[in-house]
């Protein structure tokens, strides 16, 4: 298996064929999914004793398999949070894979960690966190999240009052699902204040003021969001972070899909408070262009992670040994195997410069005030909200909630976009919509009017 020989070097160039073809492609097929059984009768058993062949198996993969999947970066894919990674940081990804690198400690990956740390100085630069403050990536925005709330709560039991307490964090439901996931895993309990809207450091003051006695003492964080997965919705990080160092609390900004418009001169001001955060998650593999997976967790005073996270064995002692001085990105998140997954981004933004970055978040913003205009002008159709950030939750007059999936699918079927319902809240009850979130800076206003026509 691990020999060369001529299979090898002409597999080796179907791969990169293949590859040039994807990478160099104007447009893409949207893809849909099939049942496992269909799969299977396509394909049979790919996994043998003997094995099927390269060139069989990748046959298999471009006929049928690869058809199977939907593609993050196709212009009408407007569901869930989307990416649209750069052709050069695609181009990356090939060349980080084939480098085998272990990103865990610098003695063994310094060059690729060097560069992941030149686009991390970057991200950390939009945040005006300040001096002395850095972050890792990670596999995404659950592993960046939970990184930094079990940072904050071994950095809150270092009191010897809180070392047998529970802990307990508050959010708000309009934050991501990965809160409650990463809660779970950290065995820390979570307080929803019941908006979906922004909240404000009113919210969380009457909050924490309405908590009983032993509920208050276990209180040791509170997560803000960056732009709500659902909305694009900004919490009020000014207000919030008033009241979490007023409290003494580690403030957490989870901005996994806002995060990239800080790097958008027209909404940077809408995250005024990000600052005085304790720590901040971004996915550059959501608005920063990168390919997945690739999330980061940033922190004010790194050294806190440090202590909470870095891993002791025998066995990595050397890494630690003056002659391997470097800095250790494993030390800083709960992962000790890593991938260098800030390469590509690195080498797209060493590319195209962080101007061109800037243009394309821009981009995506404007993309939502387009849709909001067409919506506006569309008799069929009306806005829930006012566009935030890059989405823009609409209904279709008169649609049940069945009608959405129906629609949805059908588009699906076609081939002819991915735009998925969601829920929101109006009062007491939720009510079905649909929702665009724009990544992509190849998605065209016609693109925007097709959808909408489809819902005549």
């Amino acid at each position: 298996m691990h020999k060369i020989d001529i299979g090898l070097i002409e597999m080796t160039l179907d791969v990169m064929k293949y590859a040039i073809g994807r990478i160099s492609a104007t447009e893409h097929q949207i893809g849909q999914p099939k049942k496992y059984e269909d799969l299977k009768a396509l394909v049979g058993e790919t996994v043998t004793e003997k094995g099927v062949g390269g060139e069989y198996a990748f046959n298999l993969w471009k006929e049928h398999l690869s058809k199977a999947n939907v593609p993050v970066d196709h212009p009408r894919n407007l569901a869930f949070v989307p990416a649209a990674p750069t052709r050069a940081a695609i181009m990356f990804d090939l060349v980080t894979s084939a480098s085998s690198i272990h990103g865990a400690y610098w003695m063994e990956g310094a060059g690729g960690i060097f560069c992941e740390n030149e686009a991390m100085s970057w991200i950390v630069s939009l945040t005006g966190l300040p001096e002395g403050a850095f972050g890792v990536f990670t596999s995404g925005g659950t592993a960046a999240n939970l990184s930094a709330i079990v940072t904050a709560r071994e950095n809150w039991r270092l009191d010897d009052t809180y070392k047998r307490e529970k802990g307990l964090i508050i959010t708000s439901i309009g934050a991501h699902s990965s809160i409650k996931a990463m809660a779970k895993v950290a065995d820390v309990d979570i307080m929803l204040v019941d908006s979906e809207e922004r909240l404000t450091g009113a919210d969380l003051r009457e909050t924490i003021d309405n908590l009983n006695f032993h509920q208050r003492k276990r209180l040791f964080a509170v997560v803000a969001t960056g732009g709500t997965t659902n909305a694009g919705i900004i919490d009020d990080l000014e207000g919030i972070a008033d009241v979490c160092e007023k409290e003494n609390l580690w403030f957490h900004v989870d901005a996994a899909y806002g995060g990239g418009a800080l790097a958008a001169d027209s909404v940077r001001h809408l995250f005024n408070g990000i600052e005085r955060s304790d720590s901040i998650t971004i996915d550059p593999h959501k608005w920063m262009f990168s390919p997945y997976d690739c999330g980061a967790v940033i922190y004010k005073y790194p050294e806190l992670a440090k202590a909470a996270h870095s891993q002791q064995g025998s066995y990595l002692d050397i890494f630690k040994d003056e002659g391997a001085h470097g800095f250790n990105p494993t030390d800083y998140q709960i992962q000790l195997t890593r991938r260098v997954r800030g390469l590509p981004l690195w080498f797209s933004l060493a590319t195209h410069g962080t101007d061109r970055y800037k243009e394309a978040v821009e981009r995506g913003l404007e993309l939502a005030q387009l849709a909001g205009k067409m919506i506006t002008e569309n008799p069929n159709v009306e806005l829930v909200r006012e566009p935030s950030l890059s989405c823009v939750l609409y209904r279709r007059i008169g649609w049940e909630p069945e009608d959405y999936t129906n629609w949805t699918y059908e588009n699906h079927r076609k081939g002819f976009a991915l735009v998925t319902p969601t829920k929101w809240k109006n009062g007491d009850a939720f009510e079905t919509v649909s929702r665009f979130c724009f990544i992509n800076p190849d998605t065209t206003e016609k693109d925007i009017q097709m959808i909408l026509d489809s819902m005549n």
